[in-house]
Parts: C-alpha cells; sequence; structure tokens
C-alpha cells in the first residue's frame, strides 16, 4: 500500500478527506442541479445563501454551540484574526467603560494579555503590538520552561492568583483587560492546550486560535468569548476562516468613539449582520468545509474511518476524538521506544494529538550527557524525509523555524497512515 498509495502529512495546507474530494468532483460541474459550477453561482442566489446557512448549522451541531454564539465565515486566515480579535475585543471593552463610566479614556491603555506556548500565540502578540495595543505577557512558555516544550502550570501565570500583581492592579485602576488570547494547538511546536484556562478574571473573554484542532475533541464554546480557526488544516481548503463569537461582544467602532474603527471586512458585527456576505466570500472553501462537516456527522463514513474500532456509541466529534487519542497514543509510543527519535515536546499532557514534532539523534538516550552530533543528525533527518517521501509519506518535513521531522495527524488521517508511517519508522531505524 505505501509503494502506491500518497500518505499526506501536512500540517495545512493539509490532507482533505477522500470521500469528500470525491464528491466535490462529482458536484464540480453541476451544483445542486443548477447546470453551474458553485464557483459560477452568484453568492447572493438563494442556493447559495443555502449552503451558507447550512454550513453554518452542521458546525453548531457538531460542536453544540449555543444559541448566543454568532458562526461567521471570514477571509484571511488566522494571521487576519490576529489583527480582528484586536480592534473588536478592544472596541467592546472600551464601550463597556465608557456604560460603567470607568477605566481609561485612552484605549491604548486598556490592557490585552496574551498566553505564549509557541510561534503562533508569540505571533499574534506581536500583531497586537504594531497595532498599538497595551500587551501584557501573562505566561511564557520559552521563557519559563527554556522551550516551546509544555504549559507551564496556571498557578503560575500573572492572571492565575486574584490577589497577585496583574489582577490587584485591574482592580484598583478599574482598568478590566479587553480579552486573554491563546493557541490552544501550537502547529509548529506541537503543544497542546490540555484544559481550558479558568483562573483569569472571569469577566475577560477567552479569545482562543482552534485553527489546527478544532473538530478533533469536544469542547464547551461557552467558556469562550471568540473561537476562530484558518480551515486549512483540520477543516477544508485555505481561504476561510471560522469565527464563533459571544453575541455581547459584538460592538461596531468609529472614530468618533474615541477607539480605532474596526475596519468594515474585519468588524465581527458587520460579518454577523450581513450573514457572512458583506462581500463575496471564500465559496469553494465553505462549500468544501460543508462538505467536511457533512463527513464527519455521517456515521456510515465514520465506520470506514475507524475501521475496526467503529463504535456506534460514538459519533460526530466524540468518534473523532477517540480516534484521535488512539493516533496519537501509537505514534508517540513508537518514538518513546525508539533509541534514534526524540519526541521535541517534554510535558506529556500538553503534547499534540494533531502535530507531532520529533527529532532524530544517534546520540545515545540513556546518557543524558550525551554530546549528539548536530551535522550528522540534520542530514540523516534529510534522508529520512527524503526516503519517506519515496515511500509515499508525505510533507515530514518540521516548519523551516524549528527543523526536524513533524508528522500532522488531524482528522483526515487514517489510522492505517499512522500505522504505515510507524512501519517506516522502524525500517529506518534499522538502517542506523
Amino acid at each position: 500500500m505505501a509503494a502506491t498509495h500518497k500518505w499526506n502529512f501536512g500540517a495545512g495546507p493539509a490532507m482533505i478527506p477522500r470521500p469528500v474530494l470525491e464528491r466535490a468532483q462529482a458536484e464540480f460541474l453541476d451544483y445542486e442541479n443548477s447546470g453551474l459550477s458553485l464557483m459560477e453561482l452568484s453568492h447572493r442566489s438563494s442556493t447559495y445563501e443555502n449552503l451558507n446557512n447550512k454550513a453554518q448549522d452542521q458546525l453548531r451541531e457538531l460542536l453544540s454551540i449555543p444559541s448566543n454564539y454568532k458562526i461567521v465565515f471570514m477571509q484571511g486566515g488566522g494571521h487576519t484574526q490576529f489583527a480582528a480579535a484586536v480592534y473588536n475585543l478592544l472596541g467592546w471593552r472600551h464601550h463597556q467603560n465608557k456604560k460603567a463610566n470607568k477605566g481609561p479614556e485612552n484605549w491604548r491603555e486598556i490592557p490585552v494579555d496574551y498566553i505564549i506556548s509557541g510561534a503562533w500565540s508569540a505571533k499574534a502578540a506581536e500583531e497586537a503590538k504594531r497595532l498599538g495595543a497595551n500587551v501584557r505577557v501573562v505566561c511564557d512558555a520559552k521563557k519559563a520552561l527554556g522551550g516551546y516544550t509544555g504549559i507551564p502550570d496556571e498557578s503560575t501565570w500573572k492572571t492565575s492568583d486574584p490577589q497577585g500583581e496583574f489582577r490587584t492592579q485591574d482592580r484598583d485602576t478599574s482598568n478590566t483587560p479587553a480579552y486573554l488570547y491563546y493557541c490552544d494547538n501550537e502547529t509548529v511546536n506541537g503543544v497542546e492546550f490540555p484544559f481550558v484556562p479558568s483562573k483569569h478574571d472571569p469577566s475577560v473573554p477567552l479569545v482562543c486560535d482552534m485553527s489546527s484542532n478544532i473538530l478533533s475533541r469536544p469542547v464547551d464554546v461557552s467558556k469562550f468569548g471568540v473561537i476562530y480557526a484558518g480551515a486549512q488544516k483540520n477543516i477544508g481548503p485555505a481561504g476561510v476562516s471560522v469565527v464563533i463569537v459571544r453575541e455581547d461582544l459584538l460592538q461596531t467602532s468609529e472614530l468618533a468613539d474615541g477607539v480605532a474603527p474596526v475596519p468594515l471586512m474585519l468588524d465581527y458585527k458587520t460579518m454577523v449582520k450581513n450573514n457572512s456576505l458583506y462581500n463575496t466570500p471564500p465559496m469553494f472553501a465553505i462549500y468544501i468545509s460543508s462538505l467536511v462537516f457533512d463527513w464527519l456527522l455521517d456515521p456510515q463514513a465514520q465506520r470506514v474511518q475507524d475501521g475496526q474500532y467503529f463504535s456506534k456509541e460514538l459519533k460526530g466529534i466524540e468518534a473523532a476524538a477517540a480516534r484521535n487519542e488512539r493516533k496519537a497514543a501509537k505514534l508517540y509510543k513508537a518514538l518513546e521506544d525508539s533509541r534514534l527519535y526524540r519526541i521535541v515536546v517534554k510535558d506529556v499532557a500538553a503534547r499534540s494529538k494533531m502535530n507531532v514534532p520529533f527529532r532524530i539523534s544517534k546520540a545515545p538516550k540513556s546518557d543524558p550527557n550525551a554530546v549528539p552530533d548536530k551535522a550528522e543528525d540534520e542530514k540523516i533527518e534529510a534522508d529520512f524525509v527524503a526516503q519517506a517521501e519515496a515511500r509515499g509519506l508525505l510533507q515530514l518535513a518540521g516548519h523551516r523555524s524549528v527543523g526536524g521531522i513533524r508528522a500532522s495527524i488531524y482528522n483526515a488521517m487514517t489510522e492505517e497512515g499512522v500505522d504505515v508511517l510507524i512501519a517506516f519508522l522502524k525500517e529506518f531505524e534499522q538502517q542506523h
């Protein structure tokens, strides 16, 4: 199988379920008996509007999204949401302060709190600084742990202690942060939160980037103010982002309000008011996303995906979560049991079930003082990637910023694909 089949372990754009691609292929030239491809339809047509509403309903069902949350589809990916969250939530907090006649007059003094657990949350914090926000880093995993290798205990965060420096300062100045931001799964570093932060001021909304693990496990949406996810990792093709926003946080701001106006294309309230149709949306990306939602909701599709592990008691996200647990457990065990491979994330509880980065080293695992030959190890890693590609195991090179190897095993990756990778891991190790 490995000699002919291609297994896509890319972090994004990532693997899409084969049945979804086949259905899209079948419908490509004639969508819903319209005589046109979906990409040719007007986004103002009832046919497309029905698809747009269907996709929202499917996602609401999959994640059990409460009725006081709105779902919108936006363009620009995660990088755009870095800015959208700043504009929207600062505008909301500024208006809250004005209604309560408290807090600073200057919106730039309102704190925005960030948990830095890897490359993407670090980029989000940098974007907020670039936009002039008063960024406070309440936790920096790299500083606390010497690298992005886990999640520091929540008790050490500057938001966790009600009598701590930040919380006391906020109460004394009536300057409540606009939000607390974190990335649930760091695609580059392979760190995933095993919990939802809960020890911050409860009046501060949680803003969470779930781009690379949304739909991989159940989520209590009610604990969040805003959840966003670029589609190209665990939903569909690049070009659309899903945003789930609590209704009371919708606040359009204009220059006259004394706060930086939200660009209309980034304004959650504008997008909600127009049902994601303020401008021409990324229709094909939303269509494929809807097919993926259909696939997750289809018991027969999950029976095929789960194979011998199929459980009729599990469906939707619960079925995906059980499958992801199995895939990740067997891959991490294979890496742990080897003498050649080194798992990057040391904190076992924080190891991602979606992205598994590892390194290769011939230095003895049993000797903590052994000095690795970095140049030789990197040559072996390059050979690993080349041999894997020849076997049909594609896009296993680590992110360009960190190197090494990375296997992304999103919902669409079957257990068979993980088994093929594990077999190759063992075969390659025998060569060294």
